[in-house]
């Protein structure tokens, strides 16, 4: 199994680990699980939350749209407001969903613009968690995967900062899937942030700077570049004195924001970059939004190491399993 294959696996696998200890305290998972968080459990029965299903949703959408061609904003936006949809309204949307996304996705159904159906307030890490496939599709120019996934985090969330940490995310996705070394990730990362910093795609955007405040359309991009830098910032200063003991949360953020998610995912990961169990322990044995984070942080692993980063018996056990392995083998 690919690098592909890899990183949704260990996405989901992450997700259902963090599933049972989101919404609690550091204390309140030692009662349940014990202390020692490098022996927390996958369930028995290993289900997910909103963030993998949100995952395949983009998977789906952005598969249907590469088979009718080159990838565009349009040719996106329709398959993806469809399946986001169709997941807004699913009886197995039942996982505690982000109001964000629910809200922006009953706006989609109606057929506005989705410019003016995205919450143009709102970076929560609904977005980021679930753009991992964008990273995974070795066809795009990377004018095509920034656009894409900040197109896909702004149907839903719209903040400037949602839009950076979407296209953050696919971009480290890639160039780990690409072989890039961990230890230069973080750098990679800056210099992207710095690169487009002031970058506003209007070809894949259109007219959604105008429905904020901002003087213009380079203002409104570079305040979510500048919170991303400003969060690495934090990360590197982490990484510099690292304590795999404690909880991440506490370096870096409690994920619930999209910049903090995309940081402490990270944090997990580039801790333990050779042992993926373990830094999908550690990211789900935290006090912030844990599944989330843990979704990070076993896409990060699973696009560094490939498939075989994960255990058979996890693999087995995982909820979606054969439309993940399907994926994930269009991709490899």
């Amino acid at each position: 199994m690919g690098k592909a294959t890899g990183t949704l696996l260990g996405l989901a696998i992450g997700d259902a680990l963090g599933r049972l200890t989101e919404f609690r305290t550091i204390e309140m998972i030692a009662a349940y699980e014990g202390r020692d968080w490098r022996r927390l459990p996958l369930p028995e029965k290993a289900l997910v939350t909103d963030d993998t299903q949100m995952t395949l949703a983009l998977g789906r959408g952005l598969r249907t749209a590469l088979e009718r061609g080159p990838l565009g904003p349009l040719r996106l936006e329709r398959p993806l407001r469809e399946e986001f949809v169709e997941w807004s309204r699913s009886p197995e949307n039942n996982r505690a969903p982000g109001m964000t996304c629910l809200r922006s996705c009953q706006r989609l159904s109606t057929g506005r613009r989705w410019q003016l159906a995205s919450d143009i307030g709102s970076k929560g890490c609904g977005a980021n968690m679930r753009v991992a496939p964008i990273g995974l599709v070795a066809e795009l120019t990377t004018r095509q995967l920034s656009g894409a996934a900040q197109l896909q985090s702004a149907l839903t969330h719209g903040h400037p900062t949602a839009l950076a940490a979407s296209d953050l995310t696919a971009y480290a996705v890639r160039k780990l899937a690409e072989g890039l070394p961990p230890a230069g990730l973080t750098a990679v990362l800056r210099a992207y942030a710095l690169a487009n910093r002031t970058r506003y795609d209007e070809f894949w955007l259109g007219d959604l700077a105008a429905q904020a405040h901002d003087h213009s359309p380079e203002k409104f991009v570079a305040r979510g570049w500048d919170e991303c830098l400003g969060v690495l910032d934090r990360l590197d200063a982490a990484l510099a004195d690292p304590d795999v003991e404690a909880d991440p949360c506490l370096a870096t953020g409690e994920g619930w924001i999209a910049e903090e998610a995309l940081a402490t995912g990270l944090l997990c990961f580039l801790m333990l970059p050779e042992d993926p169990v373990a830094a999908v322990r550690r990211a789900a044995y935290s006090s912030g939004d844990s599944d989330s984070i843990a979704c990070l942080t076993g896409a990060f692993a699973g696009a560094h190491l490939g498939g075989q980063a994960w255990p058979a018996d996890w693999v087995e056990r995982i909820e979606y399993r054969d439309e993940l392995l399907e994926l994930g083998a269009l991709w490899d």
